[in-house]
């Protein structure tokens, strides 16, 4: 015996699953907030950092110099700049630049697809600016890492290489040496 299948009912169905997911996404990212919140008043804050991933590589970023994490909308193209430098993005009317970091860096370009976020900069930093990242990894608590190494990559920023309780690598990239960096701030080409 064949089912009929109503098309109608099936596009309500898909519409429903579609909801059920921005729910989702909405909670998880209201949640996200409140954790970051939370992290930032708290002087012996557990989860201090943010874990992002960019390209290939954990990232981790002090909450303290994380402004808002938003999804990738239009990002508009502006001529004669840097391969890295991805645009301008309207955020609630404030522009922001796009940075992707993985090319800042030397490497391959960020796909951008569902996951994909931009991290603002705080605004204690004083620029306008936001790396596109491949993915959000959720908060991290510096204090269950292990230093493994120091130095500085092709960002001019001091990167620190830490590993977790299960022995998985992170860098740690702090923002406020980042804009201070004069390459990063020489966005022509």
């Amino acid at each position: 015996m064949t089912q009929i299948i109503d098309p109608s009912m099936e596009r309500a169905a898909q519409a429903s699953e579609k909801d059920d997911r921005r729910k989702r996404l909405r909670e998880f990212q209201s949640e996200l907030v409140e954790r970051m919140q939370a992290a930032r008043s708290s002087t012996d804050a557990t989860a201090n950092h943010l874990g992002v991933l960019i390209g290939n590589t954990r990232w981790l970023i002090d909450l303290q110099e994380v402004g808002e994490i938003v999804p990738v909308g239009a990002i508009a193209k502006v001529p004669l700049t840097q391969s890295w430098y991805l645009g301008l993005f309207n955020l609630r009317g404030n522009l922001i630049g796009v940075v992707d970091f993985s090319r800042y860096q030397g490497l391959s370009f960020t796909d951008v697809d569902a996951e994909s976020r931009v991290v603002t900069f705080a605004s204690r930093l004083s620029l306008n600016c936001g790396l596109l990242v491949s993915r959000i990894l959720g908060l991290r608590n510096m204090a269950e890492m292990t230093l493994q190494s120091s130095g500085t990559q092709e960002t001019e920023a001091p990167i620190q290489l830490f590993l977790d309780l299960e022995s998985v690598r992170w860098n740690r990239l702090s923002l406020s040496a980042l804009v201070q960096s004069p390459r990063f701030l020489q966005i022509g080409s």
